[in-house]
């Protein structure tokens, strides 16, 4: 946004079409509390408030890393991930399809040249 910025006036209109506009807004919620009310809350109060903000459906919480990318907010995308990271967490890649709703595309074949091809990392 800071680039985009650069190049217009006051009265220019910056156009975000790869945002819409409730994710914007969550954006912005995020931003004003990381420069505002959030240099004075303790760490504990922080995460507080960082996992009350990330309670969103899948929808949405990926909208919000895409938003978080597009705009180079590097903090919300860096709290978004680890938000998506900390919900696979110990999860098998079964329970990971079922918790995101992800269609298993891998014939049995296929998915067991994967498995054999990763078992270093199990």
């Amino acid at each position: 946004v800071k680039a985009a910025l650069e190049d217009t006036t006051d009265d220019d209109i910056v156009p975000i079409s790869n945002v819409k506009g409730e994710i914007l807004r969550k954006v912005l919620d995020y931003c004003e509390f990381a420069v505002g009310e959030g240099k004075t809350k303790t760490e504990e109060e922080k995460k507080k408030w960082e996992e009350e903000y990330l309670r969103l459906d899948h929808p949405t919480l990926f909208q919000l890393i895409l938003a978080a990318n597009f705009l180079n907010c590097q903090s919300l995308l860096d709290l978004t991930c680890k938000n998506v990271a900390d919900q696979i967490r110990q999860k098998t890649p079964e329970q990971i399809r079922a918790h995101f709703n992800i269609k298993n595309d891998f014939t049995p074949e296929e998915e067991e040249e994967v498995r054999r091809e990763n078992a270093w990392c199990e």
